[in-house]
């Protein structure tokens, strides 16, 4: 008797955690889920991209430094000359727009002209 209520109890315990298991597992693999994860993943790759840029900046540096020595040149490569994107403090990317662009682009709008198409399947034509 003992010995048939100890493997009803055993088989219960073992069910009740492959429920818990399986469940867990079917959440993990939701859509919302797997978003998450993609998301973190990506975030987290971002963080290493930015650090591994870092790094090499920093070893670029330091090399040109040591060359720059070896060859005895004494002016350092100027600031000037580093391009934008790369300089502290200055957001990466295209620059904004300003006003002074839209000037200068006065003379091809007013040349250049091109028709423009509705492409909506629902519209009348």
């Amino acid at each position: 008797m003992f010995r048939r209520a100890f493997w009803f109890s055993a088989g219960a315990a073992a069910g009740v955690w492959a429920t818990t298991k399986v469940n867990r597992k079917l959440k993990q693999l939701t859509p919302e889920s797997l978003a998450a994860q993609a998301a973190n993943k990506a975030v987290e790759a971002g963080h290493r991209l930015k650090d591994f840029a870092l790094d090499v900046r920093d070893n670029m540096a330091q090399r040109e430094a040591e060359l720059g020595e070896a060859l005895g040149l004494r002016a350092s490569v100027d600031d000037a000359s580093r391009p934008a994107a790369l300089e502290p403090g200055r957001p990466a990317g295209p620059r904004p727009v300003t006003a002074a662009d839209h000037r200068s682009n006065e003379k091809y709008a007013k040349t250049y002209s091109y028709k423009t198409y509705s492409h909506n399947r629902n519209e009348d034509h």
